[in-house]
């Protein structure tokens, strides 16, 4: 789990680093701290390029940009990170419902058991972060849409395929149509067995077959999309078909 500290105060942030580095989180491999800033100009900058799973945020930041402005941009980019708010003034949670931020807890710096909270309130983002990785994110795929993260579920999915457009990807799933900018190696490292390359310009959803052509070497799935499949991949993908499935062939 990658942690993203953004406190004005330099005593608060060197106590939080302290405390998180110091708790029982840190006898777990995948838990860091990947970034300790002082302002939303830092945080923005190390989220163009690398992403984290929970945020300490401070709401009284003394810069142009509050921390509950802050955090309504990381969860438009992010619907799964868990934010922490961190406050002096208890009253200051209730702005939260304005923002209409869902935040995992609000912690008040002058509370007497500040650093047992805070890292009661971690393990919970923890073990969130855990439910995620195996229940979700081998489950689901995202898509950047400019500033914007989509989560499609592998079962809404029917296919990958190259786009027109220099560099870009379609994607063809349940709800509509995405077009992004990737390439189909790189796309599929991040799916599992349901997914089958069948085609240098194509990735298809094994379980929204609905025929395949042997002569065109064409493959009609479910939404009625049509993708091709090459020759060469004729054996492994017919080996690869689910067992229970009732594929026409032609």
């Amino acid at each position: 789990m990658k942690i993203v500290i953004c406190e004005d105060d330099a005593r608060q942030r060197k106590f939080l680093q302290s405390t998180i580095v110091h708790s029982s989180l840190f006898q777990y491999d995948d838990v860091e701290i990947a970034l300790i800033a002082s302002n939303p100009s830092e945080v923005f900058t190390y989220l163009k390029e690398h992403r984290a799973n929970c945020f300490l945020l401070d709401i009284e930041l003394q810069h142009e940009i509050n921390g509950l402005e802050l955090a309504n941009t990381i969860r438009s980019k992010d619907p799964l990170a868990s934010i922490i708010f961190i406050t002096t003034y208890a009253d200051k949670l209730k702005l939260t419902f304005t923002y209409k931020i869902a935040a995992l807890d609000f912690i008040v710096k002058n509370e007497p058991n500040l650093a047992e909270n805070l890292i009661d309130t971690l393990h919970i983002a923890y073990q969130k972060h855990q439910n995620i990785q195996t229940e979700q994110i081998d489950k689901t795929f995202q898509v950047k849409i400019g500033e914007h993260v989509q989560i499609i579920p592998f079962t809404d999915i029917y296919c990958f395929a190259t786009s027109l457009n220099a560099h870009k990807i379609e994607m063809k799933e349940k709800n509509g149509v995405y077009e992004f900018f990737s390439n189909l190696t790189d796309i599929e490292q991040q799916l599992d067995e349901r997914f089958f390359r069948c085609h240098r310009g194509y990735i298809i959803n094994l379980q929204h077959i609905r025929k395949i052509d042997q002569t065109y070497r064409t493959i009609t799935m479910t939404n009625g999309s049509i993708c091709h499949y090459s020759f060469r991949y004729k054996k492994a993908l017919i080996k690869a078909l689910p067992s229970t499935s009732t594929i026409i062939f032609e």
